[in-house]
């Protein structure tokens, strides 16, 4: 009988370590394959001006700055969800420009290969507000979220690059707490002096400096709320991501991030995940440059349409092993 079960046992663990070096190689492989994931973003890209049907050539992320503030806006399949976020985006900076003449803005709307209705409600806003306030650059096929704000970062003219998502969760002024934090981490860790906006501004574009937005302040609610296996899987992700990335940032996935020009330089040309770990991928990032990151609360809410659904958990764990692998094994190399 004894002889049976250590047959039994000897057979379970060799299909265990059959699968275990099935996994470890194709963990390698698929890192290996991915390794490249940060070049093909430099080809040239151009927007569309429905106004006058003549394209206009993208800006880099390496030429100098000509306008105050970029709001990069990723949008998949997002023709509902868009106008009202949009508008109200819209609403508040045109009151920034009325109230500070100095204040200039981009809006770059980066259509992820939506089969609805998203690009025309884009260039809506691009008829309503000319291109030179207001781009679109389209994918042609979806990418994943981490790929269009990449995009839109390195075709960006702003000294200050803000990253928000299409459904307008968090209130777009709120952003104001971000400009804040970064002049303050600047003035402190840089020694700059503190002098009128329009003149830091111009010094803050050219230190790395990262903001997150954060929903930290509402776990306790949420997790009164939430189903207790939500609540595991996203208990769980959370020790992931500590493990991968290191501590410091309670929320890595709040979809409103501000970045300098020099730290967007930095970090949106070596990330490679194109999906939703991108975040975590920034995080690990600005650690290893060495870019001062503050985590700011924001005001949030729930807005139906999510694109996140229970698959998404292990699609973000499968990115974060990509991740860990690529770079602790050199495989990925870092562009300093």
């Amino acid at each position: 009988m004894m002889e049976w079960v250590w047959r039994i046992l000897e057979l379970f663990g060799g299909v265990a370590l059959l699968l275990l070096v099935a996994l470890i190689t194709v963990v390698l492989f698929e890192a290996y394959r991915r390794r490249f994931n940060n070049a093909h973003v430099e080809r040239n890209a151009i927007f569309e001006d429905p106004n006058s049907l003549k394209p206009v050539p993208c800006p880099s992320i390496f030429e100098p700055a000509e306008k105050y503030l970029s709001l990069i806006i990723p949008a998949f399949n997002e023709e509902h969800r868009l106008p009202g976020a949009l508008d109200e985006t819209m609403n508040y900076l045109q009151r920034r420009v009325e109230k500070d003449k100095s204040f200039s803005y981009e809006v770059i709307i980066i259509d992820d290969g939506s089969v609805d209705g998203t690009k025309r409600v884009a260039f809506d806003f691009v008829k309503k507000y000319k291109v030179d306030n207001v781009r679109v650059i389209l994918l042609g096929k979806n990418h994943g979220k981490g790929e269009a704000i990449r995009k839109g970062m390195l075709h960006s003219r702003g000294e200050l690059l803000l990253m928000l998502d299409a459904d307008g969760a968090t209130k777009i002024n709120d952003l104001e707490k971000l400009e804040d934090q970064i002049r303050a981490v600047a003035r402190q860790e840089f020694d700059l002096k503190d002098v009128a906006a329009s003149d830091s501004s111009i010094m803050i574009s050219d230190i790395p400096i990262a903001a997150f937005g954060s929903r930290a302040h509402l776990e306790e609610k949420a997790l009164a709320t939430r189903k207790w296996y939500r609540n595991f899987l996203m208990k769980g992700f959370h020790l992931v991501v500590l493990l991968a990335a290191g501590p410091g940032i309670r929320d890595t996935q709040c979809g409103f991030k501000m970045f300098t020009r020099a730290a967007a330089r930095k970090l949106f040309t070596n990330i490679r995940l194109k999906r939703w770990c991108f975040d975590v991928e920034l995080v690990y990032l600005c650690k290893y440059f060495g870019i001062p990151t503050v985590e700011i609360s924001v005001t949030w809410s729930e807005i139906p349409g999510s694109k996140v659904n229970p698959l998404s958990i292990p699609n973000m764990l499968w990115e974060i092993v990509l991740m860990s692998t690529g770079y602790r094994t050199g495989m990925w190399k870092i562009r300093v």
